[in-house]
């Protein structure tokens, strides 16, 4: 087997809901006796490890899995190889009210994996990434996302303004997140396609990225506070346009 693509994943949220998506190729699972008791608690009626290849460590044996980047493994790692997504193209095709979220410039582990899991709470359709950018392999990402990896579409593009191009002529409206914009997003009526455009932590929306956006918004806040983390900020946004569109 071609072993650059397959890359390990550790963590209980991570690692259980690998193991529960049909689509998902797990090569191994390395358990402790008690992470295996507690995958049948977590699933009684279906035994996830059936025709799986699980081998038993100890909680030692698998903190090597995860000493570079100081994670908890908590006694689940596993093998993967990644999901073939479909193409943009095709997820758009008879859909309606499509909410896409466009990271430019975001690159922190940590902060793509909370946003992963917030997209999936409030029913987010699709993440947009630059593939070169994207941590596709990285044990934070799929730690931080909490098993919500196995729950998204994720579009990794080659040029991000060339694919809001593609959705704009596609009846997509792009709302660029902005601390210096005047306009509170609360105020936008989020019917229709969009796009939440975030940009880098530091930087925010390149200036050539920007003039994509139809619309700059904000988050209102306490002015004495500058900004929000990035995950923070999304899980806001992704939780209102969930309840007004429903």
């Amino acid at each position: 087997m071609d072993n650059k693509s397959s890359f390990f994943i550790v963590g209980k949220h991570a690692v259980i809901e690998a193991l529960k998506n049909p689509q998902r190729k797990v090569l191994r699972v390395f358990l402790t006796e008690e992470s295996k008791k507690l995958i049948h608690r977590n699933s009684p009626r279906k035994n996830l490890l059936t025709d799986k290849k699980v081998y038993f460590r100890t909680k030692k044996e698998l903190d090597k899995y995860c000493s570079k980047e100081d994670l908890l493994h908590q006694g689940f790692v596993a093998e993967i190889e990644h999901i073939e997504n479909v193409e943009i193209k095709e997820f758009i095709k008879d859909k309606k009210n499509i909410n896409f979220v466009c990271l430019e410039g975001v690159t922190d582990p940590r902060n793509i994996g909370s946003i992963i899991r917030s997209a999936v709470s409030f029913k987010i359709d699709g993440l947009i990434v630059k593939e070169r950018n994207f941590p596709k392999n990285s044990k934070l990402l799929y730690k931080s996302a909490s098993g919500s990896m196995e729950y998204i579409n994720i579009f990794q593009v080659s040029n991000i303004k060339t694919t809001m191009k593609f959705l704009k002529d596609k009846n997509f409206w792009v709302y660029g997140f902005d601390s210096s914009s005047q306009k509170d997003f609360t105020e936008v009526n989020w019917s229709g396609n969009n796009i939440l455009l975030f940009g880098s932590e530091g930087d925010g929306i390149k200036k050539h990225t920007e003039k994509y956006a139809d619309y700059l918004v904000k988050i209102k806040m306490n002015e004495k506070i500058e900004s929000l983390n990035i995950s923070n900020s999304a899980a806001i946004v992704f939780h209102h346009i969930n309840k007004h569109q429903k």
